[in-house]
């Protein structure tokens, strides 16, 4: 028998390499820095849309705005000197000029061959120029206006007080006076945009004029007399209107209400003007027949039949 070999079993070593992943770089990252950022300043925007009002929002864009700075070109140089030697041709240093709302820097000279429009006349509109806006810039300040608004709020009070003492004052007449106290009713005080409306009704039982002519009668003289010895002392300047109702005339082409009207406001005018009152103070006199009724639904109604007379405000406001 043969003795056996000693033969060593074969060991097999498997060896796993480990294969790592590509390296992607951080392209990704900046990406989404720069989603993030604009997100940002995207709610940044709306926080400030809703914090602010019209005047700041302006202020930011304004304060946001770039400066643009834009140079003349001269030889074909497009540097800072637009060309040009530092000294101007009249041996003057170029300066450059400012404009618009934000300042813009213009590279050239003072002399009229190179810059249109300069001269005596120019220099006179620019100073003209400036006088206005420094005027406008005055009355554009805050503080201005609000002592000028002050000042008016002040006036318009001061003439309302003076405009209702006024109407107490042709009450009180008329209270005293037995023959014009039963007129009372017919005397109506209106506040208007333009000052106190004086209105004077008629009624059926009272007339201002004669039917269809512009003659006073007694008791119309007489109450446009208390009204007039009222106010007589008054700085404030007056118009008169007519009022006519919606009856009209049988002759085609001859009187209308417009007509009739305006000679009833004129009649008034004459008649305040005997009492006193300057003819310098009257504004108006106008006669609009039947366009303005007293009582809207009835045009035919005696008391559409009326004369106004308005004392107005002091003031333009």
């Amino acid at each position: 028998m043969k003795p056996e070999l000693n033969i060593e079993p074969e060991v097999i070593i498997k060896r796993v390499k480990n294969h790592a992943h590509a390296h992607h770089g951080g392209a990704w990252k900046i990406a989404y820095a720069d989603f993030v950022t604009a997100m940002m300043a995207f709610f940044m925007l709306l926080w400030i849309l809703g914090a602010t009002n019209e005047d700041q929002r302006k202020g930011i864009a304004d304060y946001f705005t770039p400066t643009v700075i834009q140079m003349q070109n001269s030889g074909g140089s497009n540097g800072l000197f637009g060309g040009r030697s530092v000294a101007a041709p009249d041996g003057a240093a170029a300066r450059p000029q400012t404009t618009g709302k934000r300042p813009i820097t213009a590279a050239g000279s003072d002399t009229a061959s190179q810059r249109p429009g300069s001269g005596a006349g120019s220099e006179q509109a620019s100073g003209a120029n400036g006088q206005a806006s420094g005027s406008s810039g005055k009355q554009a300040r805050p503080g201005d206006a609000a002592a000028a608004a002050k000042a008016a709020a002040e006036a318009r009070a001061h003439d309302d007080a003076a405009l209702d003492k006024a109407a107490q004052r042709i009450m009180a007449k008329l209270e005293a006076d037995p023959t014009l106290k039963g007129l009372k009713g017919q005397v109506r005080f209106v506040k208007t945009r333009d000052g106190l409306r004086i209105d004077l009704v008629e009624r059926a039982d009272f007339s201002m004029f004669g039917l269809g002519t512009a003659a006073p009668t007694s008791d119309a003289g007489e109450l446009v007399q208390t009204v007039a010895h009222a106010i007589e002392e008054m700085p404030n300047n007056l118009t008169v209107r007519g009022h006519t109702d919606g009856l009209g005339f049988s002759k085609p082409g001859g009187t209308t209400n417009w007509s009739l009207s305006t000679a009833r406001a004129d009649a008034t005018r004459r008649l305040l003007m005997g009492t006193g009152i300057p003819g310098s103070r009257f504004r108006r006199i106008e006669g609009v027949a039947d366009t303005d009724p007293y009582v809207k639904d009835k045009p035919n109604d005696p008391r559409n039949r009326r004369i106004s007379v308005t004392l107005l405000y002091q003031d333009p406001a």
